[in-house]
């Protein structure tokens, strides 16, 4: 029976993970299936994998095929260099220990390389934050300021309607006086009658 290390499906759609699974190259990639090594979520930022290392370097050494995706993701965890290492022991091109070390070397390396990813993630990420929120307050300055201007200009208007109001008011209240010029028929100053009692 030839066997394949291949994803099988889970999730919604538009947010779809996946279980890393041994199964017959003849099955479904949603069927029947022989062992669940792992899981892959590609909805995270770097991608998440959980892998059980020790039964995927059995599953590759006893000859299953990985597909394209499944072979990077073995790769990036370091199952096929190990197997590498491993083959070159069986060679005794180097000896167990000398392969530890090129193992351990590789995956601190690869260690600090995805902390750093992650750092720089984080980074753009509030920075990102930072100019959102700046354009944010500019938008709102913006704003604010056409407001106070507009509130200006209303409260301009109804000062000048007021003081407008005020003067034709206070036109209307006082009284009318007219001037009549004085002339040689008209006295200027009439004298009063002595009222009877």
């Amino acid at each position: 029976m030839a066997t394949k290390i291949r994803l099988q499906r889970h999730g919604r759609k538009g947010y779809a993970f996946y279980h890393i699974v041994i199964a017959d190259s003849r099955a479904p990639r949603d069927g029947k299936f022989i062992e669940r090594i792992g899981s892959y979520n590609p909805n995270t930022n770097p991608a998440t994998i959980d892998l059980k290392f020790d039964r995927a370097l059995y599953w590759v050494g006893v000859g299953a095929q990985p597909t394209d995706t499944v072979r990077n993701i073995l790769s990036d965890e370091g199952v096929l260099l190990k197997q590498h290492l491993l083959g070159g022991i069986a060679k005794g091109a180097f000896d167990e220990a000398e392969a530890e070390n090129r193992f351990e070397a590789w995956k601190n390396a690869k260690q600090s390389g995805i902390v750093a990813k992650i750092s720089q993630l984080s980074d753009a990420e509030k920075a990102a934050e930072k100019a959102k929120l700046d354009a944010e307050k500019a938008v709102n300055k913006a704003k604010a300021e056409a407001l106070a201007a507009k509130k200006a200009e209303v409260v301009a208007a109804k000062a000048a309607e007021i003081a407008a109001k005020a003067a034709e008011a206070a036109a209307k209240e006082a009284p009318v006086v007219e001037e009549v010029p004085a002339t040689e028929e008209t006295p200027a100053v009439e004298e009063a009658a002595p009222v009877a009692e």
